[in-house]
């Protein structure tokens, strides 16, 4: 028998690598109604290759086999859900050398919506961000072509390039008559996903901006940094900020959660098939020695955001502050085609938290809301639309779906509420009856 190996994946745009695993094809017998079924399909698939012969000998200009083909394979995969799609060799290749956390190009997370490229969330620091790109943006054009008609991983490879070349980004924004015609000059774009500092001489700050392959070596810098700065006995605990990070590899996701938990689950996997079932549980030590902690999210949280979110929550590890985030529960797994193929990107899971609920299409609901102060010119742009409002997305599990919540963040930190709550709250210069969480409650043995 030949081995599949197979790379699962999880992200909420371009998605990254996370564990190898092989399986093996298995032996089934089939009954009568299973053997309708395979002729049923067989009958379609002959019906597909009876158009295929019909375009390549009738249609009006020779067109490409391998377009052809490509182009089926690609409309079979997005009819499945937003999340799943074919990468041919060159986008598979990119997506490699995106989860190593260094590429060329603009420097934003992007989704399909509707045929056209829409923006989860600008990288911090990036020619992107830079350039004023906002989440939600929707990209009608990249320089003079439209994205209408383009895969998303045709629209991302157009967005990539050498490095010192334009692009032109033509932009429909909430609030705006008018599109917005952005120029943005590529880079390599080398993602420093976790950023510290300390705030003032008693608080912990941990920003992370995606998780990618440094992510969780830059955590455990972040905070022994901050632990040699800041005396244990003055230390009151520290904010960890995932807001409007897409997500990206599942096992940094692990890793992350990881590091503030001294035992239990952290997340399960959950496929078609019971034997699927993946579950993923934290080794002792907790590097931050216990102390308090708030994690701040929002609307452009999502997937492996949502992972920690979730682990941190269900264990009463730390208070959740926020918005209500965007409801990626689901985990897709990269399954390499043979040597100049490509791959398939295909969503092969949901995933649970330590509690068993499944977070696709409702997200994560923070034990604080806090809603910012919006500006004027801004309020029509500053609510992400969330999975619920994906086309095709996957059913929740169970419950109500839920749809629109807040994603903006205070340019000045002055003006971030959410942030200076955290730091109230560590404080104690403000009370709220969910800090510190009571461990006692939490909803999964600890």
């Amino acid at each position: 028998m030949m081995r599949k190996t197979t790379l699962i994946l999880l992200g909420a745009a371009a998605g990254a690598a996370v564990t190898l695993m092989s399986t093996q094809p298995k032996l089934v017998l089939m009954g009568s109604s299973a053997k309708a079924a395979v002729a049923d399909t067989y009958r379609q698939l002959n019906l597909f290759g009876d158009v295929f012969e019909r375009v390549r000998a009738d249609y009006v200009e020779k067109p490409d086999d391998s377009k052809l083909i490509e182009t089926a394979i690609n409309g079979m995969l997005q009819g499945l859900d937003p999340h799943s799609s074919y990468m041919d060799p060159k986008s598979f290749r990119d997506m490699q050398v995106q989860t190593r956390g260094e590429f060329g190009g603009l420097g934003i997370e992007v989704t399909m919506e509707d045929g056209l490229i829409k923006v989860v969330a600008p990288i911090d620091d990036t020619p992107a961000a830079k350039a004023g790109v906002l989440a939600n943006d929707i990209i009608t054009k990249l320089d003079e072509d439209q994205v209408q008609g383009l895969t998303l991983n045709q629209a991302v490879e157009k967005m990539r390039g050498p490095v010192n070349t334009k692009i032109k980004l033509t932009i429909m924004r909430k609030g705006q008559d008018k599109p917005v015609e952005v120029s943005i000059t590529r880079d390599i774009i080398r993602v420093r996903s976790a950023r510290w500092n300390t705030e003032g001489d008693d608080v912990g700050y941990i920003r992370l901006t995606q998780f990618n392959e440094q992510t969780t070596e830059g955590l455990k810098k972040g905070i022994a940094e901050i632990q040699s700065k800041i005396p244990e006995n003055k230390l009151k605990g520290y904010v960890v900020d995932i807001r409007n990070n897409p997500g990206g590899l599942l096992d940094q996701a692990v890793s992350v959660s990881d590091a503030f938990l001294q035992k239990g689950e952290i997340v399960s996997t959950r496929g078609r098939n019971a034997e699927e079932t993946q579950r993923f549980s934290a080794r002792a030590g907790d590097l931050t020695k216990g102390k308090p902690i708030i994690v701040l999210i929002n609307g452009g949280s999502a997937s492996a955001s949502e992972i920690v979110a979730g682990a941190l929550q269900d264990h009463k590890r730390a208070t959740i502050l926020g918005t209500r985030s965007f409801g990626k529960g689901s985990v897709q797994t990269i399954i390499p085609l043979g040597s100049g193929n490509g791959a398939l990107r295909l969503t092969t899971a949901r995933y649970y938290t330590p509690s068993g609920k499944s977070i696709q299409a409702k997200g994560i609901v923070p034990d604080i809301e806090v809603l910012q102060d919006v500006p004027e010119d801004l309020k029509a742009r500053t609510d992400t639309k969330g999975e619920a409002s994906l086309r095709g997305h996957l059913k929740a599990a169970e419950g109500q779906e839920a749809t629109g919540s807040q994603s903006y963040i205070p340019p000045d930190a002055k003006n971030d509420k959410a942030l200076n709550m955290a730091y109230d709250l560590l404080r104690g210069t403000q009370v709220n009856a969910a800090f510190p969480p009571n461990n006692k409650s939490a909803s999964v043995p600890n």
